[in-house]
């Protein structure tokens, strides 16, 4: 089950640290081709999201890395998950159900990853 974890939550890693990173230092015009919903949002919100993401990336990684506070990939996990249903729910109040895809796979590779870090608890 570690390295299921491992695998998940590496490649997680990559794809939030990378997506926070975006978020977090683009203007809103750098960001409309990629996420039409930045036009709707404020930027701080969008700031905010980005930042979440990043810590929610260094959560799965770093506690059961160092050892220390393992739980908190849990909670990092599920943090993720959240923020998946989120964005889900924005894309289709906005009428965009054409692109929920890479949030429902995300969703559940978060959700897998909670359940794979309960090997730490």
């Amino acid at each position: 089950m570690e390295i299921a974890y491992w695998i998940i939550g590496g490649l997680l890693a990559v794809f939030y640290l990378y997506s926070g990173g975006v978020k977090a230092v683009r203007s809103r015009e750098q960001l409309l081709p990629m996420m039409a919903w930045v036009e709707n949002t404020p930027l701080p919100l969008v700031r905010l999201i980005g930042v979440l993401e990043m810590l929610g990336a260094l959560g799965l990684i770093l506690p059961p890395l160092t050892g220390i506070a393992p739980a908190l990939a849990l909670a990092a996990a599920v943090g993720l998950v959240l923020l998946q249903i989120g964005g889900t729910v924005v894309h289709v109040s906005r009428g965009e159900t054409k692109v929920i895809g890479l949030n429902i796979g995300l969703l559940v590779l978060a959700a897998v990853a909670a359940w794979l870090a309960t090997v730490w608890l």
